[in-house]
């Protein structure tokens, strides 16, 4: 091995590592194409972000500075059933779900009149669907002669201290996150919701309250919110599981791929140099080619095919490449080395972006246990000998063992 070897190595990594950030960027801005047109699409034919309002009830109020006096219901109920069915539209999976609500409400008259109170029901988006509606007080259906797209307004007739219950059901779909706003109140009394997921990763967004109870299921969770007397209640929300996306994990694999190569070829050099294996630049070019080969089908094949699917076929493949290349090159010995080095480097790294957060510390672990292997094989080498070429070690008696 000869420094203009080592050179010519360098350049080949370099300029590979050159077509990993153009295929890297080129499956960025396919994912920001897909995002801008496919977006649009699913939050239009699924639905949108939920936040469900709490029931607005108020009787009109003559004092009041809006001709409105609001009051809180004197006990609520809520029931939502979550069932996770992630979508996908070209490189990006959207996390969409299915909702199933219940709420159960209960309302008294506080004033020593009788009133007719108005309960305000807001849907949790303007632009979704909703099927299974049911709007029932004191178990009579609703006329739905105030119905908007906003929401539903009811009116009941009450003596002085007298109670009523009203329930609201639906069932709708929505996208990223379902959640439950108090808006303007600031006490919230006798208030419960349940909520029961069938997936088991779960995310309260920030600026959100935590569950009082949370138990595991066969499937899922069962979270329940309880507030028996709260000033400044916290918004309750459930954001839906993450999902490796096929366009953003291709990507980051392109991006940091020249590191793994740049440890892949290093423990080829150097066991190269131990074994006396005698590799030309051009076929270190055919190895970074066969490398290179992995992330190119994954960011192809992500379109049409499952991305676990996709991922283990482009690595059998760059695998088969190197692996049987360098067997025809230099023999079953070192070809064995070098599919162990690339499984590791090129495999096991690539497959770290599935995992969010891990990059960092794989590039960390590989770094050091490269390291810890390579100073170990090579302890007892001459690297004076394996750097000094033929012609210059004639005549040079050898070196005297260590006694």
């Amino acid at each position: 091995m000869t420094f203009k070897r080592l050179i010519a190595i360098g350049f080949i990594i370099a300029c590979t590592a050159i077509g990993w950030f153009i295929l890297g960027t080129s499956v960025l801005v396919r994912s920001g194409v897909s995002v801008n047109r496919c977006a649009p699409e699913v939050t239009g034919g699924w639905g949108p972000v939920m936040i469900q309002p709490h029931p607005v009830i108020y009787y009109n109020s003559p004092g009041s500075g809006d001709g409105r006096h609001l009051i809180q219901p004197s006990q609520s109920d809520v029931a939502v059933e979550l069932r996770y069915e992630p979508k996908k539209k070209g490189l990006l999976w959207y996390r969409t779900y299915l909702v199933d609500f219940h709420g159960d409400y209960s309302l008294q008259n506080p004033t020593q009149i009788t009133q007719t109170i108005y309960v305000r029901f807001e849907f949790p988006a303007t632009n979704a669907s909703y099927s299974d509606f049911s709007f029932m007080i004191d178990g009579a259906a609703a006329t739905g002669n105030n119905k908007t797209a906003e929401g539903i307004t009811e009116a009941v007739t009450l003596a002085p201290g007298q109670s009523a219950k009203f329930s609201v059901a639906y069932k709708s779909r929505g996208t990223e996150r379902w959640g439950y706003n108090f808006g303007d109140t600031t006490r919230i009394r006798n208030f419960r919701l349940a909520m029961t997921t069938d997936f088991s990763e779960f995310d309260f967004p920030a600026g959100t309250g935590s569950p009082t109870e949370r138990t595991r299921t066969s499937n899922g969770w069962h979270f329940v919110w309880s507030y028996p007397d709260v000033i400044n209640a916290q918004a309750i929300a459930m954001g839906m599981p993450s999902v490796a996306n096929p366009g953003p994990v291709a990507s980051r694999m392109s991006f940091f791929a020249p590191v793994s190569l740049l440890f892949f070829f290093s423990v080829l050099v150097l066991m190269g140099m131990v074994w006396r294996v005698s590799l030309h630049p051009m076929n270190y070019f055919f190895l970074a080619a066969g490398c290179f080969a992995f992330q190119l089908l994954f960011a192809y094949l992500v379109d049409l095919i499952p991305l676990p699917l996709a991922f283990a076929i482009s690595a059998a493949v760059s695998l088969a490449l190197v692996s049987g290349y360098l067997f025809a090159a230099v023999g079953r010995r070192f070809a064995q080395l070098a599919i162990t080095a690339q499984f590791a480097y090129m495999v096991l790294f690539s497959y770290s972006f599935f995992f969010e957060g891990l990059t960092g510390l794989t590039i960390t672990i590989g770094a050091i246990v490269t390291l810890a292997l390579l100073m170990i094989t090579t302890a007892k080498v001459n690297w004076a000998e394996k750097f000094t070429s033929k012609s210059a070690l004639r005549g040079v008696p050898p070196p005297i063992p260590a006694s």
